[in-house]
């Protein structure tokens, strides 16, 4: 009797000592591994992550509670991709975000099992997915472009601001698919516009003086600045040189418009971020990628910057100014 007494104290201290071991185990084996895998830096681009996180906060992800977050920046390089996602999936993360089409590729080629969520320009066009309404696979996410509608859209604008514009430079980087792709359909407009293309590549921001001086050199009018991960990330020296040469530019994204670039057509980057938060809870929760349709962008913002409009000696026509989302003085 005393044997089974002793032990079965013995029994219940042993329980009691386990149980914190095991609640333990129980909330590791719910905390989330997310990735962030951003296209540029923090420095240019740390609202993107801000927004991000407020999106996962929203749902009910709290970093050190139920999630860790995994961020990664390729600094404007796309060829840092495949090293970047390599890590990442070494490290078993349960979903990545990848932010731009070259972050996508590297994504989609460096794992065919961990979900990806993106935000990217032409995803069907790039090869991403096979279908937006049913991408299939561990792909899916969010398109920043219309590939048919918004590159003539950048064009057609940017001779609505300038109507004298007839030859225009194009710099677009060619290791980006959604590059080549939107360069096209601008080959296609600028036909029907009567307007000459002068494209530019560029891969290094090294190369950016030159490009410039080139562009000078062919008498380029305007400039239209392609999405890439190398053009956002330096988009102030973009702006810049710009400026410098006299050059009105059309944008896709807000950021160059408030950098002191003249115009920008495009999405809101940031609210994408946030908006891909709804993907990664539902495909945490269960739901394949693959059942989940790639969602085009709803809501679109034209922003004039009237004051390089003022420097450069431009007017606005009051039409465009009316179209516009965002005016800065």
């Amino acid at each position: 009797m005393w044997y089974s007494t002793v032990g079965g104290i013995v029994t219940l201290t042993l329980s009691l000592l386990a149980a914190p071991v095991i609640t333990e185990a129980q909330q590791a084996s719910n905390i989330w591994r997310i990735a962030f895998l951003g296209a540029e830096s923090p420095s240019t681009n740390q609202h993107f992550l801000d927004a991000f996180r407020q999106g996962l906060r929203e749902l009910g992800y709290v970093e050190g509670q139920n999630m860790i977050l995994e961020t990664r920046w390729a600094a404007g390089s796309n060829a840092r991709f495949p090293d970047l996602v390599a890590e990442l999936v070494r490290l078993k993360v349960h979903v990545m975000l990848a932010i731009s089409t070259p972050a996508a590729v590297a994504a989609k080629h460096g794992t065919q099992t961990i979900p990806i969520v993106f935000i990217a320009g032409d995803p069907f066009g790039s090869g991403l997915v096979p279908s937006l309404a049913q991408p299939g696979g561990n792909v899916t996410g969010l398109s920043t472009a219309l590939a048919e509608e918004f590159p003539g859209k950048w064009l057609e604008l940017l001779r609505e601001a300038v109507p004298n514009v007839f030859q225009v430079a194009v710099l677009w980087n060619p290791t980006n698919p959604a590059n080549a792709r939107s360069l096209t359909v601008l080959q296609g407009q600028a036909q029907r516009l009567g307007v000459t293309l002068q494209p530019q590549a560029v891969q290094d921001p090294s190369q950016f003086d030159s490009v410039f001086a080139m562009m000078a050199a062919e008498r380029a009018q305007g400039l239209v600045v392609l999405i890439d991960p190398l053009t956002v990330r330096y988009r102030a020296q973009i702006v810049d040189l710009a400026a410098k040469n006299r050059l009105p530019a059309m944008y896709g994204f807000r950021e160059f418009v408030e950098a002191g670039g003249l115009l920008a057509y495009g999405p809101n980057v940031a609210e994408l971020c946030r908006r891909a938060t709804t993907y990664v809870d539902k495909i945490l929760k269960g739901t394949k990628p693959g059942d989940l349709p790639v969602e085009q962008p709803t809501k679109i913002e034209l922003v004039i910057n009237l004051k390089t409009a003022k420097v450069l000696g431009i007017t606005m026509p009051p039409s465009l100014l009316l179209l516009a989302n965002e005016v800065i003085q």
